[in-house]
Formats: C-alpha cells, structure tokens, sequence
C-alpha cells in the first residue's frame, strides 16, 4: 500500500532538518499515539549526510484477529534513514525487530519552504504487510495510525521547536 504524509512546521526547512536528527527531541516525542518513546540506538553525522537508527514500539491495542497472528509485545522495529542536508531529503526503510517476512516499508521524507517562514514536511512510501487474508487490511490500520502519528507528531515537534527559538532568543 503506498502512503503520503503531509505535516506543516513552525520553522526553517534547515531548522525542521536539525530537528529530526536531535536527539533532544527524541525524549519529546512519548505523547504519540500507540508509539512508545522512540530509543535513538544510533546517529553518525558526517556533515551533509546523517544516518539515524531508531526503535520504535507499538504500545497500542489490537483486535483479537490481528493477536492471533502477532503478539503485541513483539511489534517493535528500527527505522533506518539517511538525511542529505543538501536536498531536506530522508531516505527510510523499516526493519521489523520480529516478523521481518510479515513487514516491509520504505519511503522518502522530503521538506519544502512553505513561503511563509514555515516548513511542509512529506513522507511518501510503501507499506507491505504478508499475512494471508488480512494483510490488506492492517496495511490499512496502520496508514490511518501513521496519519493519526503524524498529526500528533506535528503538533509535538512544532511546539519544540518553538520552545528551542525562545531559549536561544
């Protein structure tokens, strides 16, 4: 199932680039939905390219059809990405902690000047889920999850990084 995510940020396509790859935010981001705290396990910055790895967990309920093929405690991935400062764009792919037969995602994250002092962030990629019979269906859950993630995650992110610009001011 392909997806695209669009979120609007109060801050510099540069600003919303550091961002993402700050792990001070990291320890901001536990208020997103069915998502434990994210646990950076690995950043390397090397200038105009920094790659990221980055578990993440779902701590959300299931339905018990989907527990009958996976147990909830076991759906924790890493997301590898790759930032390319020059272009504000994010390549991604997802690793699967349990069930990597079951889950493939990968996509692109690109960030773009709104003209307004504003910056819109847009994720676009595939989600493929293998379960028989059903693995349409939770690819569909899991875009609406990530869209209702994104909306949270927006909201969280804008709010730090208005709160670093009045620090530093």
């Amino acid at each position: 199932m392909n997806f695209r995510l669009e979120q609007d940020f109060p801050g510099t396509v540069d600003e919303v680039a550091d961002a993402f790859v700050d792990p001070d935010l990291f320890a901001h981001l536990h208020d997103i939905v069915d998502l434990g705290r994210p646990d950076l396990l690995e950043k390397v910055d090397e200038g105009d390219t920094v790659r990221l790895r980055v578990r993440y967990a779902f701590t959300g309920e299931l339905s018990p059809p989907l527990t009958a093929v996976v147990e909830p405690a076991r759906i924790t991935w890493v997301e590898v990405s790759t930032l390319d400062r020059r272009t504000g764009r994010t390549e991604f792919h997802i690793v699967a902690d349990h069930y990597p037969d079951r889950l493939r995602c990968t996509g692109s994250v690109e960030l773009h000047d709104d003209g307004a002092g504003g910056t819109r962030r847009v994720a676009a990629g595939k989600l493929v889920v293998s379960v028989p019979l059903i693995g349409g269906k939770i690819e569909r859950a899991v875009v609406d999850g990530l869209a209702d993630q994104a909306a949270t995650q927006a909201r969280v992110v804008g709010e730090w990084l208005v709160s670093r610009r009045q620090a530093q001011a």
